[in-house]
Order: structure tokens, then sequence, then C-alpha cells
């Protein structure tokens, strides 16, 4: 077996337990699809009678032309309620595997995700789970229609005529062996085309990103041709696809033109063997019953191009990390009285086993209100102290507690209320200073959200803004200097209040004044906090209370009281 056939195995089996979860939403699409063929059905007969008088020189009559009309507009109702239904049944599983997707992303955090682009994610959670839509809304109702409807109109012929009854079944039973054979090119079609759009998208993500540099270096053209061939190729492989749909949709046709064909020449035989009208109505009946014994299954080889579409999402989806396994969120009692403390006790982690331990061995102990600064070069285990009690990664062996419970017994919502973090380049979003302070606290008053920009002296640049706290940021905090930009993590961590305090390089990348503006900031904000500070600046050491040199992993001295 090779490689790639578990992952096809994996995502036909993922989309097979879909289904089921999304066939209760899907009912009410089926009802109204076996409502409207039933319709279909009466409105056949009732124009065969309109048309057996018209041709026997008779007039119509009028019941036959009063249910003609009444089941057409009926007919016209059920095909917008299944419709709105189909597109309920669509959006309800969207939002669940939407929901699941980014609850995954969010558990796994950054650690988890390294190697994966951002582009590749965001085409995933939108593109991707996008393309489900089909599966859901049409795919899963019109695989048991095509095999309801056929039968119900097939019922109908038979009462007409068994004969043609039993042409029109033979001839149905062409499309299936057609559908399949071109099914198979139209599933491997539609996973190139999903790895196209994500390269396509994860290129242009980064090239906007870097649009700086591409400009400065003269690359402007070039990567503007680059993009242009990773769009041609995304154009061809979507052209292919179209292409295998297409070959599905003329077995359909050719099947229904073969049907009408045979029972053409079978009732012309009828005809002219008889010669009487009293075959008229039973021709008439059957010939306008064909197309809609074919209507289920032309709906069908419709939604069947959704679920190979949907084999190619579904490979993607798969692989996401999975969800944690619910465990016992441990009481932390005291906290607001006591604060927190922190303890590692002998922690060994390993990111890549080729680069050695990230941490080897580490133990500390932080007391609740102390401020411990973790010095060392570049690559001595800062960050990683901080992303484990982030909840980011877990130990690979040794402990880690808060306030004497394991690290990894805290549900992550119980861990986030503990923790608040400042790194190196805070994550602004495009909105108002004011929306971004309420990321932290999006339920606080605005007293306190003035309260915690005044604490983070933010009220000494945004008192010059036209509009304050309500001037509109760019993405990524465009428009605001670093500086600044720290300023408003600042104001989320006050808005927070939350005992555990981590900053991870937060002067980094700032000049010595702003820096020195910055740490005054952080050295009120750490008042009556638990504080962990990692950083290789001068300044920061500055920042008082007790500091940890590490290198490689271990804790070479301590300094300062324990």
């Amino acid at each position: 077996m090779s490689e790639a056939d578990p992952t096809k195995a994996a995502a036909r089996s993922w989309l097979r337990k879909e289904q089921r979860a999304g066939s209760r939403a899907a009912r009410p699409v089926l009802i109204w699809h076996v409502l409207g063929a039933f319709a279909g059905i009466g409105q056949a007969f009732a124009a065969a009678s309109v048309l057996a008088a018209a041709f026997a020189g008779s007039i119509p009559q009028a019941p036959a032309l009063t249910a003609f009309g009444v089941l057409a507009l009926l007919r016209t109702g059920i095909s917008y309620l299944t419709e709105r239904a189909a597109f309920a049944a669509g959006a309800s599983a969207r939002r669940r595997l939407r929901s699941d997707a980014l609850s995954r992303l969010l558990h796994a955090g950054p650690s988890m995700l390294r190697g994966r682009h951002s582009g590749d994610l965001a085409t995933i959670v939108v593109d991707k789970i996008e393309a489900l839509d089909g599966l859901f809304s049409r795919y899963v109702p019109a695989a048991t229609f095509a095999m309801v409807g056929p039968s119900v109109v097939l019922l109908a012929v038979l009462y007409a005529d068994p004969w043609a009854a039993l042409l029109l079944l033979g001839c149905g039973l062409l499309v299936p062996v057609g559908m399949a054979i071109a099914g198979i090119g139209a599933a491997a079609a539609s996973r190139n085309q999903f790895l196209a759009m994500a390269r396509l998208q994860a290129r242009f993500l980064d090239r906007v990103r870097g649009i700086a540099t591409i400009v400065l270096y003269g690359r402007a053209e070039d990567e503007a041709r680059a993009l242009a061939n990773a769009a041609d190729d995304l154009r061809v492989r979507t052209m292919r696809v179209l292409r295998v749909a297409f070959l599905s949709s003329v077995v359909l046709d050719l099947a229904a033109a073969l049907a009408m064909v045979v029972l053409a020449i079978h009732y012309f035989g009828l005809l002219r063997a008889d010669g009487t009208a009293g075959i008229l109505w039973p021709a008439l009946a059957v010939l306008l019953l064909t197309p809609e014994f074919f209507a289920p299954l032309r709906t069908f080889s419709a939604a069947y191009q959704d679920r190979l579409h949907a084999t190619g999402a579904a490979e993607s989806l798969i692989d996401l990390p999975p969800l944690p396994e619910p465990v016992p969120a441990r009481e932390i009692r005291t906290v607001a009285a006591q604060g927190v403390t922190v303890i590692f006790d002998n922690v060994r982690l390993t990111w890549d086993s080729s680069r050695g331990p990230a941490l080897d061995g580490l133990s500390f102990k932080a007391a609740a209100g102390e401020t411990l600064v973790l010095a060392g070069p570049s690559g001595a285990g800062k960050s990683s102290v901080i992303e484990i009690l982030l909840g980011f990664v877990r130990p690979d062996s040794g402990r880690v507690t808060i306030n004497g419970a394991d690290i990894t017994d805290l549900v992550p919502q119980a861990l986030s209320r503990l923790t608040g973090w400042i790194g190196q380049r805070p994550v602004l979003f495009a909105g108002s200073i004011r929306d971004n302070i309420l990321f932290a606290r999006p339920e606080a008053s605005p007293e306190e959200v003035a309260a915690a920009a005044t604490a983070a002296r933010l009220d000494q640049f945004t008192a010059g803004l036209p509009a304050g706290l309500d001037t509109l940021i760019g993405e990524g905090g465009y428009g605001l200097s670093g500086g600044q930009a720290q300023r408003v993590a600042i104001a989320r961590a006050y808005l927070k209040n939350a005992p555990l305090l981590l900053l991870d390089e937060p002067t980094a990348h700032l000049d010595p004044a702003t820096e020195q503006e910055v740490l005054d900031s952080l050295r009120r904000l750490a008042l009556g906090r638990t504080v962990i500070l990692a950083s290789h600046s001068s300044a920061a050491h500055g920042f008082g209370g007790r500091r940890l040199d590490l290198r490689d992993g271990k804790l070479v001295a301590a300094r300062g009281v324990a």
C-alpha cells in the first residue's frame, strides 16, 4: 500500500462518519425532494390526459388542466423550500466543522503548529470547510433520493405500462456505472486543485507580508510573474475538475436520451401494430415521466462531484491536531489572597532531537509575589519556560506546578485566567485601540478600560489623537510605533489583572529611551504579582527581583534571595 493510501482511507472513513452526523439535518431536504417527485408524477399524468384529449380531437377536461396548474405552483414552492432546507443543512455542518477545526488549532497552540504555514491553515478553516457545504446540503440527501425518487417514478410507470418500466430500469442502471468511471478521475483532480490553491494562498500571504523587502530588492516583477504562474496552475487544475464533472453529466444525458429513444421505438411499434388510440395516454404518461425518473439521478450526479470535492478537503481536515482528552480541573485555592507559586522540578523538554534538549533538568521556584528574571543567550531555554507556563507545550519529563497543582491537570481556561503574557511583538488586530485592549476582557466597562490605559501610560499619546482610544489602527498595529504597541499590550495585561505575569523579551527591538519607559510601566504592573521575565537585555536585568542564568537549558547561576 502506498503512503497516500492510508490518508485516502482515513479521509473516506471520516467522510462516512460526517455523512452520518449530517443525515439528520439533511432529512428535511430529502422529504421535500420526495414530495416534489410525487408532484412531478401528478403533473405528468395530468399533462398526459390533456395531450391525449387534444390528439384525439376532443376538448381537454377542466380537472386535468386545473390539476396541472396547481401542481406546477406546488412544485415551485417545494423547490424553494428544498433550497432553503439544503442551505440550512450545509450552514449547520459548516458551523460545526469550523468550530471543531478552530478548537483543534487553538488547543494545539503555536508549538504543535510549527512548520504549518498560516496560509495553509487559513485555507483549511475557510476554503476547505466551505468546500464541504455541498456534501451536506446536496450529496447526503441526494444519495438517498437517488434510490427513493426513481423507485417512486418507476412504480408510476409500472402502473401505466409494465414493459416501459422494465426498459426504463435497464437504461437507468447504466448511470451508476458511468458515474463511477468518471468519479475516479474527479477525486484526483479535486485533490490537485486544493493543493494548488493552498500553495497560491501561502505564497501570496508571504509576499504581502514581505512586500517592503521585495520592493527594496527590486524583485516586484519577478514575484508578480511567480504569482501569475501559481494562479495559472490553479486555473488549469480547476478546469480539469470541471472537465471530469461535465463527463459525468454527459453519461447521464446519454442514458436519458437512450431511454427516450428506446421508449419511442417501443410505442411506435405498438401504434403500428394496434392502430388504436388506447395506447396514447400510457405512451404520453411514460414519456413525460422519463425525465422525472432521471431527475433524482441528475441531482445525485451533480452532488456526487461535491462528495469527490469533499474528499480532497477531508484529507487536510483529518491532519489537524486532535482535541486533548478531557481532564479534571484542579482547584487553585486562595489565588487572590496568596498569589501564585510556580515550581519547575527537573523539567526536560526537547523540540528537535538533532539540536539537543531545550531544557535539561531545569529546577527553580518562583514564590508568590516574587519577580524572577531568566537570563542567558539565545537558545538558553528562556522562551521554552514561558511556553510551558502558557500551556503551549508539555515537558517530556519532570513536573511543573502552579500552587501545588500539576500544570498538565489544569484545563486551558483555568490556566488562561491565571496568566497574563507580554511578548516581543504584541499581536494587534485591525480595529480601534480600545478594541485591542478589550481583547483581554471583553466584558470590561469603559471606566476599567480607561484605567488600564492610564496605568500603562497609553493616554500620553492617545490624548493627542482625534478619536483617542477609539482611533483605528491597521493589522499588526500599523500606525503605532513599537513602544506604543507595547503599551497597548501592557494595558491589556492591566485589564486582565492575572496573578501570574509572563514577560518574554518585552523590550526587544525598542530604543533605549522607549525601553526604559516600557520597563517603568511593567514595574508598576508587576506589583503584587508573580512575575517571570525572560530577557537578555541589560536594562531588563535592572528590573529587580531574583535572577537565574540559563545556558543550554540548565541553571548555571542564581543571584538574589532564593
